[in-house]
């Protein structure tokens, strides 16, 4: 059973830093592209950043600059550098990755079960 769990979320006043992890755990072949995801009350889920196995990143233009995205692959593991944090960050973020499971040929997405983040003084 693969699942990935996020931590790291939390109240942060404007202006601050928070980082947020994921880990993925199970039986796991490899793992392509790991990415993640927000979702602010009454708005569509939204990428946030992705990084693929090789270390290229894509940002959403709302975050290029404040967020940093990167990954350890010994640890199956993607992290989500935030500074410079807004009120209209808070959300609740979600960690994505593509994973190949024991057993399977091609990749599946997997989704973590979110953490919120609240930016508010």
């Amino acid at each position: 059973q693969v699942q990935l769990v996020e931590s790291g979320g939390g109240l942060v006043q404007p202006g601050g830093s928070l980082r947020l992890s994921c880990a993925a755990s199970g039986s796991i072949i490899s793992i392509n592209t790991m990415g993640w995801y927000r979702q602010a009350p009454g708005k569509q889920r939204e990428l946030v950043a992705a990084i693929t196995r090789s270390g290229s990143t894509t940002y959403a233009n709302s975050m290029k600059g404040r967020f940093a995205i990167s990954r350890d692959n010994a640890k199956n593991t993607v992290y989500l550098q935030m500074n410079s944090l807004k009120p209209e960050d808070t959300a609740v973020y979600y960690c994505n990755a593509d994973i190949i499971p024991n057993g399977a040929f091609w990749p599946t997405g997997y989704w973590g079960q979110g953490t919120q983040v609240t930016v508010s003084s």
